[in-house]
């Protein structure tokens, strides 16, 4: 009884689980029977975890150099704070195509939520300011690669409160929060702490997703090992770890490390998810089924159910059903792009191309990456030129 489309669940950076705050003392080590190195080949450079908030060269320059006018006369958070959003400045791009550590990030002036959050903190830290970490607790939110179902999360960074004489005005005295999504939005979230462990691990789980994604299991592999040491109480990372191991054919590992996830949160949907198709390989049947049921129950609706419906609708033809399909996605997620873009496929199919253009304008603005912006604003520019 497998669930293909429900199979590679993984979490990012973005992130879904809820985690100790920072004051929790140090997690164990995690088992080594996790792991199966010999199973892998060696990764291409070695993966540093310090390297995720190590500022370089160009980063102490712009500190001591560009901005450094600015941070005497508004003082140090403040300063930080225009750089990091104004215009004309360090000039940051949300872009989701791959999660950078600070220095590169800094380098592209892009990155997604987590890049931004890891950037940041980097520069704060250098200008002896406190920093602390929120989770932000929303409903959850998926975005998918091929095959690869993807649960996405968000992060934002706190700039502490300066108890110094040196401090300029008000706003040095108040707590700060950079969050590199709307402030409508961000006035609006529940948070919870979490430690630096837990981002380092975010990162590096991150890693493993996007080396996973474009399919490259060998290295994807050592960015999720990596992951679980960094922090052994982020679970996504087991679900990352789970999943590599099942493409890999190492059914057994697959099963043990999913199996750990699910004894420390026995409702994960995620875990649930990946190891059903797990224990069909390995003809523990019944026990598959007795999984699938309870994800059923915990689960009624699966991440892009209706969407894969729409989708085998279009193919068949069938646009009225697509359209409600891929509209009830819309209304669910709004700021998903591709449910827009197909949204708008099946209303060029159906001859409405003012809707069409309504909903490709929609994907083009929700795109998360260049490379998705570039391809909805070429196809929209084509069915504007055609219509």
């Amino acid at each position: 009884m497998t669930r293909a489309p429900a199979l590679l669940r993984i979490g990012t950076a973005l992130t879904s689980l809820l985690l100790g705050a920072c004051a929790t003392p140090p997690p164990p080590a995690p088992s080594a029977e996790l792991f199966a190195d010999a199973e892998f080949a060696p990764p291409r450079a070695p993966i540093d975890s310090a390297s995720v908030f190590a500022l370089s060269d160009a980063m102490r320059r712009y500190l001591r150099e560009d901005i450094a006018d600015q941070l005497r006369v508004d003082g140090r958070k403040l300063g930080l704070v225009e750089a990091l959003y104004r215009k004309g400045q360090l000039r940051l791009e949300y872009d989701a195509a791959m999660t950078r550590n600070a220095a590169q990030t800094f380098d592209a002036r892009a990155g997604n939520c987590l890049s931004l959050v890891i950037m940041s903190a980097a520069l704060a830290r250098e200008l002896d300011l406190p920093v602390r970490f929120h989770l932000v607790l929303s409903d959850e939110t998926w975005s998918r690669s091929g095959d690869l179902y993807v649960a996405i999360g968000h992060v934002n960074l706190v700039l502490g409160r300066l108890r110094s004489r040196y401090a300029v005005g008000l706003e040095e005295d108040n707590e700060t929060t950079i969050d590199f999504q709307p402030a409508d939005e961000a006035s609006r979230q529940r948070v919870r702490s979490i430690g630096e462990e837990t981002v380092v691990a975010m990162y590096l789980n991150n890693r493993a997703a996007e080396t996973l994604a474009a399919g490259n299991l060998d290295e994807a592999y050592w960015w999720a090992r990596a992951a679980v040491h960094a922090d052994p109480r982020f679970l996504n990372a087991y679900n990352t770890l789970g999943v590599i191991y099942f493409r890999h054919g190492n059914l057994t590992q697959a099963r043990r490390v999913l199996a750990t996830a699910l004894e420390r949160a026995p409702h994960d949907t995620v875990a649930i998810a990946n190891i059903v198709p797990v224990l069909d390989a390995l003809g523990e049947n019944e026990r598959a089924r007795e999984m699938a049921q309870r994800l059923r129950v915990l689960e009624p609706e699966p991440p892009f159910a209706a969407f894969n419906r729409g989708l085998a609708a279009f193919h068949a033809g069938d646009y009225h059903k697509a359209r409600d399909l891929f509209q009830s996605e819309v209304t669910r997620e709004p700021w998903y792009h591709e449910f827009h873009y197909w949204l708008g496929v099946t209303y060029l199919r159906l001859g409405e191309p003012s809707k069409a253009t309504r909903e490709l304008q929609s994907a083009m603005e929700n795109s998360t990456t260049r490379r998705d912006y570039e391809l909805y604003a070429a196809k929209l520019e084509h069915l504007q030129s055609t219509h």
